[in-house]
């Protein structure tokens, strides 16, 4: 069965900038030092409340960068 996985980093300058983004988001939900920890340590909860919150952003700053453009 092929790998179909789609889910690695198309720009590789934009790997610091996302590193940067889950850090933050981990400290605003109170994680600390999320970059530095192991995480298999860490509950699934966790891990998956820092990637959805990263969504989250992600999808508010496309938005925002949308509104200010003209639909044709």
């Amino acid at each position: 069965m092929p790998n179909n996985n789609n889910n690695g980093i198309l720009v590789n300058q934009a790997r610091a900038a996302l590193d940067q983004l889950k850090n933050e988001t981990a400290a605003e939900l109170g994680v600390a030092n999320y970059g530095q920890q192991y995480k298999g340590d860490l509950p699934s909860r966790v891990n998956g409340s820092v990637g959805g919150y990263m969504v989250k952003k992600m999808i508010a700053l496309a938005e925002s960068q949308l509104s200010g453009s003209t639909v044709r």
